[in-house]
């Protein structure tokens, strides 16, 4: 058992206000994958708390097909859908802080409330090119959440985004790539940067540098 009867029952909670159908698809092998048992468990008792959530699990080599259609390149990782694939994905187990990520992640899908600005969403309105945030987080960092849950919004409110949480102690040759010094680091279509958690406003000034 990963989740105490404490936290079940606020989760429970907070699971009471689900109206739509949520999808967890986690991809998983049981070898050469250190985190996937902690990932499935996790996973299986969050979505034990409500009848609004459904988990499916794939083997990642054995259903290459399901991982190429979801853009599934690295394990353990999970999407969640709704009416539609909106673009949210998790690498790696959202554990410590960032079970907050997935919580608000299964409550946004479900209810269908990004809370993101008007000027915001006029911002992605008018988007011609795609955007891909990869937001690198740590178990033990508070910051990290209000980044994933600001990609994962705007994810959901537009089909030009998509965005990403991947817990960097499991994927440390990302770390090297990006040159992640410090979490939350957000990575804008491979190119663009931005430290820390930022605001609204800023995050989305970087992303119109991203796609100008």
């Amino acid at each position: 058992m990963m989740l105490s009867d404490d936290i079940k029952k606020q989760v429970t909670d907070l699971f009471s206000g689900l109206t739509g159908q949520v999808t967890i698809s986690l991809f998983t092998q049981e070898i050469e994958c250190h985190f996937c048992k902690e990932a499935h468990e996790l996973l299986e008792e969050v979505s034990s708390l409500s009848d609004k959530l459904t988990l499916n699990i794939y083997d990642f080599s054995k259903d290459k097909n399901k991982a190429d259609e979801y853009g599934i390149d690295k394990i353990p990782a999970f999407t969640l859908t709704g009416e539609k694939d909106f673009g949210i994905r998790f690498y790696g187990i959202p554990a410590g802080y960032e079970f907050t990520s997935l919580i608000e992640a299964i409550k946004l899908v479900s209810t269908g409330n990004p809370k993101i600005s008007p000027a915001t969403k006029d911002f992605l309105d008018s988007l011609e090119k795609e955007v891909h945030f990869q937001v690198f987080v740590t178990p033990t960092c508070p910051y990290c959440p209000a980044a994933v849950v600001k990609a994962h919004q705007m994810a959901y409110y537009s089909d030009k985004v998509k965005a990403d949480m991947i817990e960097i102690t499991e994927f440390p040759h990302l770390a090297q790539k990006y040159q992640v010094q410090g979490v939350p680091k957000t990575v804008i279509n491979e190119r663009f940067f931005q430290e820390g958690a930022a605001p609204e406003p800023m995050l989305v000034e970087k992303v119109r540098e991203a796609v100008s």
